[in-house]
């Protein structure tokens, strides 16, 4: 559709619902209920495995299968997810990165199945195809950390896959620059705008070497962003416009797009999840809808695309009534609202003018200030990104903990009625059945053993092959779909080729802003304990399992050395294995694990039986995550020392309970002063 005029009723939204879990068969069930509903785009969550380039019975997969997504193995399971759903029609958007080749690979070869179904040229339904990859890896190394391989190969997936769909599959975006996460890291509005820009000079400067001048303008129109809202609606309508300023004069200026249409900055939006509160979560209700408002108000910098969280995220997995609720939220705010009848509604606000005019000064700045180190790509590599992302969170907990920055419910207003929403108890999230793992590793072995292993081993020579040269990989991708090989295969592959890659932390460079008399009081209990013990006090924090978000792994690991512990922080992607190893080869008086992606009560109680078993059970092990009340209980009777949630926000009061433990665990009494 055209965009309309300023004398035109502006369209909707395209209206989306993040979601997959369990397995393709129930996912494709859920999103046909959701198009049912007026829902207008797909969204496809994968699990943690398939994000990571990892089969169901990779041992890293142990307890992730089915958790946070859909599992999605083969060319087999990209049909049974879009059974019934013509592509040709759809518009998805797939949270996909470092695989995201492989599995546009498998969209585009179930839509070549369904064109040959109906009788249709393959072009011209390739040529019909609309959606979006995310394919941003730079953000994985600063905030999600779904990477696999090292920062060079990678940057050359992404633009593999730019050139090739800007050929064959003209109206797909294949690749969404995502600041959405940075600001779950840390980022502010400034930030959040330089770094996400600085992601996008790195793959244009890229792309303009593989690329004609006259057909620059054709890659740009296709690049689009995926950014966070948070609940400082008027700051992050005044980012969006920022936004738009900034990416018209970088593709102007820097890569010579005339045609002002190419350069219209195109995003969608999901509003921040991570700000969601686990204490009195009705209050997410008003927090999304005013998150929605930040990126809907301003006509010249509305979303094109939009995605809500449901009000009950920080407690697990929403029911489907709860992400119909979301989706209700778009809907009235399109049909019933005025707000699509009326031209931008801040043009000529010298409010909003001044603080755009400062966003886009300071993040004019920070982009000068990468690029001067070579770029995003060199400022992943030596940890600039990354620490100042660290240490911008840690200044907003230093808030949040004093007081100066409100949450309702949280830190402020605590007091509370019962809440008839969360009435059913654990009925009110959604539950994965834990047979789903086992399901899925045994259907991957029903796949491997019908399918044609010949081929799949030839396809996959030639994938290793191509991957030496300078060849674009995504006709051999193709081959590997249409063969039957499998996410953990195709990855496996380019792994032999690209080896991995893990990122720099950003904790070393960070540290708590303002100490305070509080922490200077558990400081002193630290090292209290560590003199009686003979010995400094070690903790090593870990992140077993897939899940990358490591934002409060990383702050748990700054407030730990700042209040006087040794710190052992190995960043993600570890098994239960690794971290016993590291913890009885450093020492450590205290093992505390991160888990996000619900596969705690399988990853956990491993270290504690890994520990056990190393003759090391006098280690005590603490966790903390999106973890429901049966589930903390069940951990606690498998002896874990500690549980803390959401809701536990007050990291210095954490390492006060650190310590008590470690205490605990030694015999030692308790004549060292705690916090009152």
């Amino acid at each position: 559709m055209p965009y309309p005029s300023d004398s035109q009723r502006d369209r909707p939204w395209v209206m989306r619902t993040y979601a997959g879990h369990s397995s393709a068969e129930a996912s494709n069930a859920l999103y046909r209920r959701n198009l049912a509903k007026g829902q207008t785009g797909l969204s496809v969550a994968f699990d943690l495995p398939t994000q990571t380039g990892y089969d169901a019975d990779h041992p890293l997969s142990r307890g992730e299968v089915g958790k946070v997504g859909v599992p999605v193995a083969h060319i087999g399971d990209m049909r049974q997810l879009f059974d019934g759903i013509p592509l040709a029609e759809a518009n998805t958007s797939m949270t996909i990165n470092a695989p995201a080749m492989w599995l546009l690979a498998l969209y585009v070869t179930v839509a070549e199945e369904q064109a040959a179904e109906q009788g249709r040229d393959r072009d011209e339904v390739l040529a019909q195809l609309t959606g979006t990859t995310q394919n941003d890896i730079i953000k994985e190394y600063l905030s999600r950390g779904t990477y696999i391989f090292p920062p060079g190969p990678s940057l050359r997936l992404i633009t593999d896959v730019i050139t090739w769909t800007v050929q064959h599959v003209p109206k797909w975006n294949p690749i969404n620059i995502c600041s959405y996460h940075l600001q779950e890291a840390g980022a502010t509005p400034t930030q959040e705008v330089a770094y996400a820009l600085s992601t996008a000079i790195a793959v244009l400067d890229a792309l303009r070497d593989r690329v004609d001048a006259d057909e620059m303008a054709r890659v740009v129109a296709r690049i689009s962003f995926f950014v966070n809202a948070g609940v400082r609606f008027v700051d992050e309508m005044c980012k969006m416009r920022a936004f738009t300023q900034l990416w018209d004069e970088i593709t102007r200026d820097r890569y010579g797009v005339t045609d002002a249409k190419a350069r219209r900055f195109r995003y969608g939006v999901q509003v921040n999840s991570l700000g969601l509160t686990e204490a009195q979560p009705e209050n997410n209700v008003q927090r999304i809808v005013l998150e929605m408002l930040a990126v809907t108000l301003s006509r010249d910098a509305r979303a094109r695309a939009i995605q809500l969280p449901a009000w009950n995220e920080a407690l697990g997995l929403p029911r489907p009534w709860d992400q119909q609720w979301a989706l209700r939220m778009q809907q009235v705010l399109a049909y019933e609202t005025d707000l699509l009848e009326y031209e931008d509604l801040f043009a000529g606000s010298t409010v909003v003018e001044r603080r755009v005019d400062q966003i886009v000064s300071g993040a004019r700045a920070e982009i000068e200030e990468v690029q001067r180190m070579g770029g995003a790509v060199a400022a992943v590599e030596n940890g600039y990104m990354k620490s100042q992302l660290v240490s911008s969170l840690g200044e907003y907990r230093r808030k949040v903990e004093s007081g100066e920055q409100v949450l309702v419910g949280v830190n402020r207003f605590e007091t509370t009625e019962p809440s008839p929403l969360q009435a059913e108890g654990a009925e009110a999230i959604e539950t994965v059945d834990p047979d789903v793992e086992a399901g899925a590793v045994s259907a991957l072995a029903e796949w491997r053993a019908s399918r044609d292993a010949q081929r799949c081993e030839r396809a996959l020579a030639r994938l290793r092959e191509a991957a030496g040269t300078d060849e674009n990989l995504f006709e051999a991708t193709l081959d590997c779909a249409r063969a039957g090989v499998t996410t953990g295969e195709w990855a496996g592959a380019l792994r032999e080729v690209f080896g991995e890659y893990r990122a720099p932390t950003g904790v070393s460079a960070s540290s708590v802003p303002s100490a305070g008399s509080e922490l200077g009081t558990v400081r002193d209990r630290v090292r209290a304990t560590g003199e009686e013990l003979g010995e400094r006090l070690r903790m090593l924090v870990g992140k077993p399992g897939l899940d990358g978000h490591s934002n409060g792994a990383e702050q748990v690991a700054v407030r730990a050395r700042d209040a006087g512990f040794e710190v052992v922080y190995q960043g993600i992607r570890l098994t239960p294995e690794q971290i016993v190893a590291a913890a009885v080869q450093e020492g450590v008086h205290v093992v505390g694990l991160s888990v996000l992606s619900g596969s705690h009560l399988n990853v956990v109680p491993e270290v504690v039986e890994g520990l056990r078993a190393a003759g090391a059970d006098d280690v005590p092990v603490i966790v903390g995550g999106i973890i429901p009340s049966s589930d903390a209980a069940e951990l606690t009777d498998r002896g874990i020392a500690r549980v803390f949630t959401p809701k536990d926000y007050e990291l210095t009061e954490i390492m006060e309970q650190v310590v008590t433990v470690i205490r605990q665990a030694h015999g030692l009494d308790d004549r060292s002063t705690a916090l009152a």
